[in-house]
């Protein structure tokens, strides 16, 4: 759907009505600095110093950071990887707003994307509550029912994550779900069946985890077999990635953790669904779960904007495949510059069998005891590696490295190669040696990279021109003054000439906001600069006048400088033969004279 088809009356609706301190904040902790500009640590990049400001007044947002910004549409198009359009549409259905169409267009002729997102999440929400029908009301569920109860979860819990249980009858589900007007060509492409037999359901005889999105909506399944089961079957099945699903993007349990994750700045991965309703269960409810697939980059922008200076915490299972997953979380982690604490169970293979055995009490107690990743590395090589020999302290060091290499900070760095040199009692010299030569590559190819790399808002030229448009955007009781002297044909910055169309396209459509500037503003790197300089604070409302006001003389200065230096070529080049000639020279002279006493008159530059 192209966004022009939004009515701006819509457009309007949605930018006056979402507040944009309560969107952002579902995606990253803000705290106030004075009046109602709020702070927090950027959801697009990974930073421990808070560097995205948010502008409660403004409506807009920046980071000093990563130089993103905009006002809210273009927050949520961002951080859910929507359309304008469709970043209009869901914001507009949060708010209650109803959604115009302009120049007869029939959004019935022509389904969006996000409508068949919605038909998709509505048809997991109904079968998510049949599952969980079947699994507390009917007797086919009793057997799934005593497993979860024997592994001690409670009622509330139960029906807290909406736990499930889906029939052993494969095509029972397509035969109700046909009965609700669902098209077996929908059916087909939801994902709850099979591809060969499309009839039967993908889920049968297993105990039903609803996947909900950030919003609490089921958007996808996992099943478990239930005990005791056919070794031929998988254990666990989760649903493929779909219109409404991404695995690499989605965490179980994060809808119902978001605001502890936010208030205690830590989150605890889990391996597995259960581990996170066990945790659940016993307080700790900031616990979540990859699904099916090793911690993603996508996972961690999702939420390292509420830990940034907390922790995480790494509570996989000590196989050798855990242990895979933890390095590699620790690493992804490190890379982003978290702290990370290992959670090592002890008296249960899983956290509900801790609880159910011990309480949670003993479970909660067992995260307070986390160790740092640095000494859970070094302890796990000192197990992995022969240190009475040469070799296996080398060995042991190399893959050391990898993760002083993922670290941040100099003195982190520092500190970690002093704990390998006290854990096998190397030489700090030899260590820092060998460090720092295997380093020096990398550290050379990373500089090469930035060097290469061209820094947002650098296609942007700030001068005078721009300046005073950015003053007025800052404080728009001025535009009128500015506007009452200059034209947009006075702008000779292609930059400031942008900005200045799309002030004047508002002033005159009375839509004359900060916010209205930004969203009709189709250039992403000049709305990033415009947030970005007023973020900064250079443009108090008692200097704008002044801005303006050097501004106008500075283009009409330039102005007039340029037309009396092309009269100056005139009258060096002018040869006079009659007397005619003398007259138009002397009407050039005169000409000059004026153009003197306008710049005289405009002073200095």
């Amino acid at each position: 759907m192209a966004g022009g088809y939004i009515s701006n009356e819509t457009i309007d609706a949605v930018l006056n009505t979402t507040d944009i301190i309560t969107t952002v904040g579902e995606y990253t902790k803000l705290e106030r600095r004075g009046g109602n500009d709020w702070w927090g640590c950027c959801p697009f990049h990974g930073e421990k110093t808070a560097s995205f400001h948010v502008d409660g007044d403004k409506r807009f947002y920046h980071c000093f950071g990563c130089h993103k910004g905009g006002n809210v549409i273009s927050f949520i198009m961002e951080m859910e990887k929507l359309s304008y359009a469709d970043a209009i549409e869901s914001l507009a259905k949060k708010s209650g707003i109803p959604v115009k169409y302009q120049n007869g267009y029939n959004p019935e002729q022509n389904r969006s994307k996000i409508d068949e997102t919605e038909k998709f999440i509505e048809l997991y929400e109904r079968t998510a509550s049949m599952f969980h029908y079947f699994l507390m009301e009917t007797p086919q569920g009793q057997k799934a029912l005593e497993y979860v109860t024997k592994r001690g979860l409670t009622k509330e819990t139960i029906e807290k994550f909406k736990l499930g249980y889906a029939p052993a009858d494969r095509k029972w589900l397509f035969k109700f779900l046909r009965g609700k007007n669902f098209s077996a060509e929908f059916l087909g492409k939801s994902g709850l069946f099979s591809q060969k037999y499309p009839e039967y359901s993908f889920f049968s005889d297993r105990l039903m985890f609803p996947i909900f999105n950030r919003r609490g909506q089921v958007v996808a399944f996992g099943g478990r077999v239930i005990p005791p089961a056919d070794e031929s079957q998988r254990k666990y099945l989760n649903s493929g990635d779909l219109p409404q699903f991404k695995k690499r993007e989605t965490l179980f349990g994060f809808s119902f953790a978001k605001n502890a994750i936010r208030e205690k700045k830590s989150i605890i991965f889990c391996e597995g669904n259960m581990d996170v309703i066990a945790y659940h269960q016993c307080g700790l409810d900031y616990a979540v779960a990859t699904l099916g697939t090793a911690l993603t980059e996508d996972h961690i922008k999702m939420i390292s904007g509420f830990v940034a200076g907390g922790t995480v915490y790494l509570s996989f299972d000590s196989d050798g495949a855990g242990q895979e997953a933890t390095w590699k979380a620790i690493k992804l982690c490190r890379e982003h510059d978290l702290t990370v604490k290992i959670i090592r169970l002890k008296g249960g293979k899983d956290p509900a069998e801790i609880m159910l055995n011990f309480g949670a009490e003993n479970l909660t107690a067992q995260v307070k005891n986390a160790i740092l990743d640095s000494v859970y590395l070094i302890f796990r090589l000192g197990e992995k590696y022969p240190m009475d020999t040469p070799e296996g302290k080398a060995k042991a060091a190399l893959e050391f490295f990898q993760y002083v290499d993922a670290l941040q900070s100099d003195i982190q760095k520092e500190s970690c190669l002093e704990q390998l040199c006290q854990a096998f009692n190397l030489k700090p010299e030899a260590v820092k040696r060998d460090f720092n030569n295997r380093s020096q590559a990398r550290e050379r190819a990373y500089i090469r990279q930035n060097n290469n790399q061209t820094e947002q808002g650098t296609q942007i030229k700030l001068d005078a021109e721009l300046r005073g448009l950015i003053a007025v955007t800052a404080d728009l009781n001025q535009y009128e003054v500015l506007r009452s002297k200059l034209t947009e044909q006075d702008f000779t910055n292609p930059a400031a000439r942008r900005l200045y169309r799309v002030l004047e396209e508002c002033f005159a459509e009375n839509v004359f906001t900060i916010r209205d500037i930004l969203n009709r503003c189709d250039d992403e790197n000049l709305v990033q600069f415009i947030t970005g300089s007023i973020s900064s604070g250079v443009y108090q409302s008692e200097k704008v006048s002044v801005i303006v006001a050097d501004t106008v003389n500075y283009i009409k200065r330039n102005k007039l400088d340029a037309q009396r230096n092309k009269l100056l070529q005139r009258i060096k080049e002018y040869t006079v033969v009659t007397q005619e000639d003398q007259n138009q020279l002397n009407a050039l002279l005169a000409e000059k004279f004026e153009l003197d006493k306008q710049v005289q008159s405009l002073g200095k530059k």
